[in-house]
């Protein structure tokens, strides 16, 4: 059995808003889903907009999975990562985008990245993303014609979330954007983890919410019932 491989697309963006917030990708949304990937069997490599080494945020030593990816293998290839317009997103078997601020700067406008995700998922593979991942997803087309979101199941970080966080920092609520292209966004309380499956879109709510969504994506890449 081939091994599966799971292409991983991070931010550059290191600040956001008029403060100038510090920010980059949210580093348990990576180190979380890498443990479940790397469990399972499952390959994972990295790409960014301008490629190198992505900038980060949240680090908390005191949890294992992040302090494990601290210290590994995969953090010093992900320093490394590949320009997203040199990769071809048709080698892997999914893509997912960790959240964080900084994918609101960069993942959400960017041309490569939306040229990225209609090319997986007109040649069928699972797209992924969690908390402010899904700004990816913005402004998509698909080879019909249609926009990716429009009638489709989506969570990402809520409005309510968000005011609690970085409302002041962030050029758009995600929630009402995801809304304002026809998704059908749904939400559990702030910072529990929700997971929401529309066929190959997956999609998770928070930080909480890496490691479920990275385990329905196993699922899925095993044939099995998400």
């Amino acid at each position: 059995m081939s091994i599966k491989t799971v292409l991983f697309i991070l931010t550059n963006s290191a600040e956001i808003g008029p403060n100038k917030r510090a920010t980059g990708y949210f580093f348990p949304e990576v180190a979380h889903p890498v443990e479940v990937f790397e469990h399972a069997g499952i390959a994972v490599e990295y790409a960014s907009p301008l490629g190198g080494t992505p900038p980060e945020d949240g680090y908390d030593a005191n949890d294992p999975a992040q302090l494990a990816f601290r210290n590994s293998l995969a953090i010093r290839r992900m320093a490394r990562s590949r320009k997203l317009s040199e990769v071809d997103v048709l080698d892997y078997d999914a893509i997912f985008f960790p959240g964080g601020l900084g994918p609101m700067v960069d993942i959400a406008a960017d041309p490569e990245v939306k040229r990225a995700i209609a090319r997986a998922w007109d040649a069928g593979k699972l797209v992924a993303a969690v908390c402010h991942g899904p700004a990816a997803f913005l402004d998509v087309t698909l080879a019909d014609g249609s926009p990716l979101l429009r009638g489709r199941k989506v969570t990402s970080f809520s409005n309510e979330e968000e005011a609690g966080y970085a409302q002041a920092d962030v050029p758009f609520l995600l929630e009402d954007a995801l809304r304002a292209e026809g998704a059908e966004y749904a939400s559990t309380a702030v910072w529990q983890s929700k997971v929401v499956v529309d066929g190959r879109l997956f999609t998770g709510q928070n930080p909480a919410s890496g490691g479920p969504l990275a385990q329905a994506m196993v699922a899925a890449l095993a044939g099995e019932s998400a």
